[in-house]
């Protein structure tokens, strides 16, 4: 009877941390950090490789997912998201969960970073974690619902094998395009200098709507145990792309404020 409770509670808590913490999977948060390392400032880019040991930001993208199973970064798991129920018009700061999301996430570590005060440990790891945060409010679920823990609880298929929304749009469509991090990056669409001051313009809670609205769409675009594959691939994978490389493009923003 012992075993079979501790067995039902270890997998109680796998669950509700999939359920909560899943995002970008490793090889959409590097895609987004080697994108914006392309987009950093001269000086920007020295401050970086001097904190990080010569180490890229693609190396130090999934830093926030590897913590997770050390419980003294425990309180970290609310940081990774926000839900934004549907009948809201837009974040609400006032509604935010005490125990923070990724927008508290974001302007902590910037807040870190800017700290002349700050310990080189304390700026190193927000540096890390500021990364994979600002990865994470570009996976669309991740602006999404509470009811269903950001798409985790809509069940489908992918290529017949049951998951859910939220994971298709973490890691299966990018796991099925068989690209590694370097050729996503490589192969980001060309923008000009005008079409990446515009994906910049705005501020953070700008991104947080413009996510929300995207997660709205897509909420739209499946219906429960849908078996999804090849069409849905055609259609949307584009938008992962597009996202992955908006999250890098302001990433680099974000640190070129910081740093310049």
């Amino acid at each position: 009877m012992k075993k079979l409770l501790i067995a039902l509670v270890a997998v109680f808590i796998s669950q509700f941390s999939f359920a909560n913490d899943a995002d970008w999977g490793k090889t959409g948060h590097r895609t987004t950090g080697e994108i914006a390392q392309v987009h950093l400032s001269r000086k920007a880019q020295k401050a970086i490789d001097k904190l990080l040991d010569g180490h890229s930001l693609a190396f130090v993208a999934n830093h926030g997912d590897d913590i997770k199973s050390d419980p003294a970064y425990r309180k970290y798991s609310p940081w990774h998201y926000v839900n934004i129920d549907p009948e809201e018009e837009a974040y609400d700061p006032a509604k935010a969960s005490e125990d923070g999301d990724v927008v508290l996430g974001i302007r902590k570590c910037v807040e870190v970073l800017k700290d002349k005060n700050s310990s080189r440990e304390d700026k190193q790891f927000h540096l890390k974690m500021l990364v994979h945060f600002v990865g994470d409010l570009h996976q669309p679920f991740h602006v999404g619902h509470a009811a269903d823990l950001g798409g985790n609880r809509v069940d489908v298929k992918w290529f017949g094998k049951k998951t859910n929304i939220h994971s298709v749009w973490d890691s299966k469509m990018i796991d099925s395009y068989q690209m590694s991090y370097t050729e996503l990056a490589e192969n980001r669409d060309e923008l000009s200098k005008y079409q990446v001051k515009a994906v910049q313009e705005g501020d953070l809670l700008d991104w947080v709507d413009e996510s929300r609205h995207l997660a709205e769409k897509l909420y739209k675009s499946v219906e429960e145990d849908n078996d999804l594959g090849y069409k849905y691939m055609y259609e949307w994978f584009p938008t992962v792309r597009q996202q992955l490389q908006r999250g890098g493009i302001r990433l680099a923003k974000v640190l070129n404020d910081i740093y310049n």
